[in-house]
């Protein structure tokens, strides 16, 4: 879908495209092959949060393990339905979730991370906050 949509757009050579995924029920295959794709150019990214995307959103409020993250989840966003409230979402809390993700992703890992409980979501938004 990201090649055909690529395709589709203007897309510009200081814009990036991410594909950003739950590790879900994703083989390693499919893995290899989207992680392939963002190897192609120097602006495309790939980030995987496992086992799902709650658990980078979990990590905005505790340090914890991801067993249970989506139940978890709802005790900070008790109306949480894949739909988010951004105000929950303050730069220190941003920057709690990166700092716990890193400590998670140690070393770096160069594909997408392979434990449950890790994620590398926090790469895509450490360069939404870069300043170009």
């Amino acid at each position: 879908r990201i090649k055909q949509w690529l395709n589709e757009h203007t897309f510009r050579d200081a814009d990036e495209a991410w594909l950003v995924v739950d590790k879900d029920q994703w083989t390693d295959e499919q893995l290899m092959q989207l992680h392939e794709w963002s190897l192609n150019k120097k602006n495309y990214g790939f980030s995987l949060s496992n086992p799902k995307f709650e658990y980078w959103l979990l990590l905005h409020f505790e340090d914890g393990p991801a067993h249970r993250c989506s139940e978890r989840l709802k005790q900070y966003l008790p109306n949480y339905n894949k739909s988010i409230d951004r105000q929950k979402f303050t730069p220190a809390r941003i920057c709690d979730a990166i700092h716990r993700a890193k400590q998670r992703d140690t070393p770096p890992c160069a594909d997408w991370p392979r434990i449950i409980g890790a994620t590398t979501v926090y790469r895509l938004v450490e360069k939404l906050l870069s300043p170009s």
